[in-house]
């Protein structure tokens, strides 16, 4: 880390120099790739039952999971907090309380999230354990390592969606582009190459070079005006990483990507190119897309 608190990693986010006026960035799992089921359903779902003793409530852990990373108002976030939500919604639900499982509190991975010294990686949980040594991080670690594992093993041979390499190439050589996601960096590379659309991007930032907004922040921020600046995703938190940093967004709508990504690649693209899509076309693809995002779980409703 330096002294600035950007960790060493995302310096060539921060040496990024503009080549265009314009500047795109992209979400990977879920919004470049269709990922994020196979992800969390046959790789993160399995090892939380399995790492965190939740056997006995499995199918409710199972549920709680797949709300939280794929079909709320959650959908995106980073591994650590995810866990944490999933932790406290099967708390309050009265099937588990029935049960009598203990569901983790998970006192020590809260302040490992809270610190903001740490990149919520797997390399700053090993930093932060060497300064913070206890079993719970201990297993917190065996845990993500066994996702990354299953989904080194599980996941692969998945193209990017319809319309997204039309997208990159279209836009090759209008705006400097990067990859902005919370996924591993060596996943993303290993899928961005698997599939040779890692040529279009200048950077491909996971999370070892910090969050998403940081990762706008110093890579587009400062060097581009703020309506020259976009970000694509299919998450409330790829949003706010845009709005954070006065950027627009554009929404990839959840179980309709395919149709999302050709209206940006028909559409909304000129829109952006020709100074338009600031405004009312903005707002009305955002309301849209905030209606895939509930907040109440469906066991609530």
């Amino acid at each position: 880390m330096s002294a600035n608190n950007i960790p060493e990693a995302a310096q060539p986010l921060v040496d990024l120099e503009p080549i265009y006026d314009l500047f795109v960035g992209i979400d990977s799992d879920g919004c470049a790739f269709d990922t994020m089921e196979i992800k969390h359903k046959e790789c993160f779902c399995p090892n939380i039952i399995k790492h965190w003793g939740l056997q006995g409530v499995s199918k409710y852990a199972r549920e709680a999971a797949e709300f939280v990373n794929l079909y709320s108002a959650w959908r995106g976030v980073n591994r650590w907090p995810a866990l944490i939500k999933v932790f406290d919604l099967l708390r309050e639900r009265p099937e588990v309380i029935a049960r009598g499982v203990e569901i983790p509190m998970a006192p020590r991975i809260r302040e490992f999230i809270a610190d903001s010294a740490y990149p919520k990686s797997n390399d700053g949980l090993r930093a932060y354990k060497e300064d913070h040594p206890d079993p719970e991080l201990d297993k917190a670690l065996a845990w993500s390592l066994a996702v990354n594992a299953s989904i080194a093993d599980m996941v692969h041979g998945i193209p990017p969606f319809p319309y997204v390499r039309d997208s990159l190439k279209f836009l090759f050589d209008k705006a400097d582009m990067i990859v902005v996601s919370q996924t591993p960096d060596e996943a993303l590379f290993r899928e961005w190459k698997e599939h040779q659309i890692d040529k279009y991007v200048r950077v491909i930032a996971g999370q070892e070079k910090g969050t998403k907004p940081q990762h706008i922040k110093w890579a587009a921020s400062a060097k581009y005006r703020s309506d020259h600046i976009l970000m694509i995703g299919d998450a409330p938190g790829d949003m706010r990483a845009g709005h954070d940093n006065r950027a627009l967004f554009y929404p990839i709508n959840p179980g309709h990507e395919e149709e999302s990504w050709q209206q940006f690649f028909e559409e909304a693209v000129y829109k952006f190119l020709n100074g338009e899509y600031k405004g009312e076309y903005e707002a009305q693809l955002i309301a849209e897309f905030q209606k895939f995002m509930p907040e109440t779980p469906p066991w609530r409703r």
